[in-house]
């Protein structure tokens, strides 16, 4: 099965929100980088896809006149293609030249894909169920994204673990396989 590596949001202006938190941080890194260098290794295309804004402020972070749509900076990414996109599914992102990357997958025979990137539960989980209902296989290498906790309107805290977690139950056998990272390009 010809497979693609989309790395999602792996972008500055995350550092820029107020939620962002580094505790969590070096554990995604150390699972991520190597799983890009495998893909490259093995010649699975890597497809980079930054979230921007529509805003031309500089003051949005996710606008381009910020200079923070830039991949994280203890990253090394070789993209194959690099798709910007300004909602939460990556198979709508688009390229230069106004391809999407569904549109790219399909170009170039792709029928799995592996989701990895920022933030687990949000672009990550939407373009897995995305790419799962448009007929890709869809690997989830949960160690390889990264999220930050939140709170319910009824005022529950939840860690990153436990989004996790819930990513996992409801993408297991319906969307996505889970896996780690290591295991990720195995399949």
């Amino acid at each position: 099965m010809k497979q693609a590596l989309i790395v999602i949001d792996v972008q500055e202006s995350f550092r820029q929100r107020p939620f962002w938190n580094e505790a969590e941080y070096p554990a995604f890194i150390s699972q991520i980088q190597p799983l890009i260098d495998s893909a490259v290794a093995r010649d699975i295309p890597v497809l980079q896809v930054f979230h921007t804004s529509p805003s031309s402020d500089p003051a949005n972070p996710f606008s381009l006149a910020s200079g923070h749509v830039r991949t994280l900076k203890e990253l090394q990414v070789a993209p194959t293609a690099v798709f910007h996109k300004t909602v939460h599914s990556s198979l709508f992102a688009k390229d230069e030249s106004g391809a999407s990357l569904h549109d790219w997958l399909t170009r170039h025979g792709i029928e799995g894909v592996i989701v990895a990137g920022i933030r687990t539960e949000q672009c990550c989980e939407t373009t897995a169920r995305h790419a799962s209902d448009a007929g890709f296989k869809v690997v989830f290498p949960t160690d390889a994204t990264l999220t930050f906790a939140m709170q319910s309107p009824s005022g529950k805290d939840y860690t990153p673990a436990e989004i996790r977690d819930r990513t996992e139950l409801v993408l297991q056998g319906r969307f996505a396989r889970i896996v780690r990272a290591a295991e990720a390009l195995a399949a």
